[in-house]
């Protein structure tokens, strides 16, 4: 077998929810967008749904009706709203759409009204990262006009942080502020503002529902501390075939290594069709029996070149470990000058993935 494997511990992904959810003041959601950050939806959120998670959010439409055929009678919210079009699909399969603006209220209360009841939603107010979410303007209106939102069952009101990960950060203090402003002009209806790092801020961003996401898959939440969350992913590669060079001889794609001595290169079935990243080139450190394994030379389609000539006993077959108890996430995130939630969702589809059940 010379697949590389990727181990998923799904019972890890359990704890950390559990973890989270012990200590939020409320009740405590599941991120599962982009297939759970890369580690397969339809694995991880039954799981998650048999530990008493009650309620998930995706991204997309898509990932929703996807999601709706494995997770039973979970709520399921969609963060960047329900298509135009797509009302119907949404009544139909129970999916809570994220208002986001204005107009996708006129939508929602339009399908409401053709619906002949109250429709579910969450209404998304921007406190400051400036992408989705009602904008001042559009909240300024909500405030003069409370009737756009009639028919339409609110049963969270939202928003996002754009720093919450950074300690001290002022823009944090400033969202918060303003989403508790956004709170009280709309009493009775619940609230949703912390995500992963906003959950270790306390007080500071609690809510009725959290939302965490990378802190579930094992990144590190409080960036600069140690890692509160379990790990949960780990990655190894076969070595396929060892190469010796001569001093003076170069590696991969325009030579960008150069040996200085005779050295063994080995080679492995990973590239960055697989999500290792090419700014990993010449970074990367995988390991063999917690020995630290350097990546030399350009980081190809389908394969990377490590230098092992001061571990001979690594053969062809020996596997070398890029994600593990040695070499967490995180890490390979910083060799790659990225963020762990880049690495995971950026894993590709070739691995022979194992599962650890709970």
């Amino acid at each position: 077998m010379t697949a590389p494997v990727l181990g998923v511990d799904v019972g890890a992904v359990v704890a950390n929810w559990r973890s989270l959810a012990a200590s939020h003041g409320g009740e405590t959601a599941a991120v599962v967008k982009a297939d759970a950050y890369g580690l397969g939806a339809a694995l991880i959120a039954p799981a998650l749904a048999r530990a008493g998670c009650r309620r998930f959010f995706v991204a997309t439409a898509d990932e929703a009706m996807a999601l709706r055929d494995v997770a039973g009678a979970a709520w399921i919210a969609v963060l960047n709203g329900c298509p135009a079009g797509c009302e119907g699909d949404f009544i139909d399969r129970a999916l809570v759409p994220v208002l986001n603006s204005l107009a996708d209220c006129a939508r929602w209360q339009e399908a409401a009204r053709a619906a002949g009841q109250a429709l579910p939603a969450l209404l998304h107010v921007d406190t400051g990262m400036s992408r989705l979410g009602l904008d001042a303007g559009e909240w300024a209106a909500v405030l003069r006009d409370r009737s756009c939102l009639d028919g339409i069952a609110l049963q969270f009101v939202m928003s996002h942080l754009a720093s919450a990960e950074v300690a001290g950060a002022p823009e944090t203090a400033a969202q918060v502020a303003r989403f508790a402003a956004v709170a009280a002009a709309l009493p009775g209806v619940a609230t949703s503002l912390a995500n992963s790092s906003g959950m270790f801020l306390r007080e500071a961003a609690r809510s009725d529902l959290a939302r965490p996401g990378v802190a579930l898959y094992g990144g590190n939440p409080v960036p600069g501390q140690p890692n509160p969350m379990r790990a949960v992913v780990t990655l190894a590669a076969p070595v396929l075939q060892i190469r010796v060079i001569g001093p003076g001889e170069t590696v991969g794609y325009n030579g960008t290594w150069r040996a200085a001595r005779r050295s063994r290169i080995a080679t492995i079935g990973v590239g960055y069709a697989d999500g290792l990243a090419r700014t990993l080139s010449n970074r990367l450190t995988a390991r063999h029996e917690g020995r630290p394994v350097p990546l030399v030379g350009r980081i190809s389609m389908d394969l990377s070149t490590f230098d092992v000539t001061d571990l001979p006993e690594i053969v062809p077959g020996s596997m070398l470990e890029l994600i593990g108890p040695g070499h967490a996430v995180d890490d390979v995130a910083a060799e790659a000058g990225t963020i762990a939630y880049e690495i995971l969702t950026s894993l590709g589809r070739r691995y022979r993935r194992v599962a650890k059940s709970v």
